[in-house]
């Protein structure tokens, strides 16, 4: 309920008001998120846990004033709510500045009245005031492609098994690889490790020693959501990390941010961390009175751990969508021009000069190439005496700039995405290649 102190920032009409979070918040919009965003008791615990961490502890990015609160001041009661958590994420080595949007949620009876973009407004608003060239949210499908997002990153990817599949120890073997608690101690080598993990992935988030800390101790006791493991061997040298939830989903229990130092073995590595994965499933539904039928790990669309396991991990599902906008395309391009540039130098059209004009029917862009470099990336309109030499419809082309799809796949899919010539449709799959990428947001 509003506190003294709290910014107001609009006056909404019919009795609402829009204004900043503060700590005093924690406990009701802790319990208004529970309710909104799930049934399901052991998630809800965790979205409330996440929400009073966010508004009661320091955290490296975020202030307890970055909710947005939509208020009934009759009643005092919260009727909806988002916030944004800044994070810096990088393009191929290249960082540049993300806003988070999370937690967005309206009470029913509210719904369709504009509050949720009035929200957004004011976050965008936040955003651009913090410097950040992408704002990136998840969430359910079609929704926030309303407020200028478009799905253009993978989101998770999943691999399961089963106790049929679990790999098991012959008869007599000992378990080569341990599993424990990390300890802050740990924190060196796991941020050593992450290297490894944002080596794999086109488009990485950054942490820093700070963020490392926060997530394995900075958060509350009751918020014990996410469980960090080493991995040992027998002589007890630490030789990977992992985490995985404090408690199971649905039946699972899955891994995430698996990785292993260079040198060992994913073959040999693997099951054991699929056996620990199972023993505490096992735990957990013994502990909650739920049911456990399989293993897993959500380390993206592809991983070493998927081709250590093969078969062991039959069921598979495929990853869902980052919705990503960015508000000044332009400057966002020159700010990743090294990395087109470098495309440029490692392949075919090495010492190219052209003009390429891209259409988004509305707007467009023009980027010009003299021996291989580019000299000029800059917005223009398309006319219908000049079409173009390339068109994408809607938000289309962040699927491209982000590796998400192929050039060919979206000429394929969309009748209204085009190329003029085979040159500029080379030079297009060349400066925006299809790559993977799996990130793991600040929180």
């Amino acid at each position: 309920m509003f506190t003294q102190g709290a910014t107001i920032l609009r006056e909404l009409g019919d009795g609402l008001i829009l204004r900043r979070s503060t700590p005093e918040d924690a406990v009701a919009l802790a319990e208004f998120n529970r309710a909104i965003h799930t049934d399901n008791d052991p998630d809800g615990q965790c979205i409330a846990a996440w929400t009073r961490d966010l508004l009661t502890l320091p955290h490296p990015t975020f202030h307890p004033d970055d909710f947005t609160i939509i208020e009934e001041t009759s009643t005092k009661r919260i009727i909806s709510t988002m916030n944004l958590i800044s994070q810096t994420w990088s393009y191929e080595g290249i960082q540049f500045g993300v806003g988070r949007p999370e937690l967005v949620g309206t009470l029913a009876e509210f719904r369709n009245r504009g509050l949720v973009r009035t929200q957004f407004e004011t976050a965008h608003q936040w955003s651009a005031e913090r410097g950040e060239m992408v704002q990136a949210i998840t969430g359910i499908p079609f929704y926030y492609r309303q407020f200028g997002y478009e799905m253009a990153v993978d989101l998770d990817g999943r691999r399961f098994g089963g106790q049929a599949q679990l790999p098991k120890l012959k008869e007599g073997e000992t378990e080569p690889y341990i599993v424990r608690t990390a300890q802050e101690s740990d924190l060196p080598f796991i941020e050593k490790l992450y290297e490894q993990t944002k080596a794999r992935s086109m488009i990485a988030c950054e942490r820093t020693p700070e963020l490392f800390r926060y997530e394995l101790i900075g958060r509350s006791e009751s918020n014990n959501c996410w469980i960090n493991c080493m991995i040992e061997d027998k002589a007890g040298e630490s030789i990977g990390f992992f985490r995985h939830s404090g408690y199971n989903q649905y039946g699972t229990l899955a891994a995430s941010r698996y990785e292993l130092k260079r040198g060992v073995s994913w073959l040999e590595a693997t099951p054991s961390v699929a056996r620990y994965i199972w023993a505490k499933g096992q735990e957990y539904a013994k502990r909650d009175g739920n049911e456990f039928h399989s293993f897993g790990f959500v380390l993206g669309a592809a991983h070493p751990a998927y081709e250590a396991l093969g078969n062991r991990l039959p069921t598979v599902r495929d990853p869902y969508a980052w919705y990503l906008r960015v508000p000044d395309l332009h400057g966002f391009l020159n700010h990743i021009k090294p990395v087109l540039e470098k495309r440029l130098t490692n392949s075919i059209a090495a010492g190219h000069s052209c003009k390429i004009r891209i259409s988004f029917y509305r707007t467009g862009l023009e980027i010009v190439m003299e021996h291989g470099m580019i000299t000029t990336i800059e917005p223009w309109k398309p006319s219908p005496s000049e079409e173009g030499n390339a068109g994408f419809p809607d938000l289309t082309f962040l699927q491209l700039l982000f590796g998400y799809r192929s050039f060919y796949e979206l000429e394929y899919t969309f009748a209204d995405c085009w190329c003029a010539s085979e040159d500029v449709r080379v030079l297009l799959n060349i400066l925006f290649p299809k790559k993977l990428s799996n990130v793991y947001p600040i929180a």
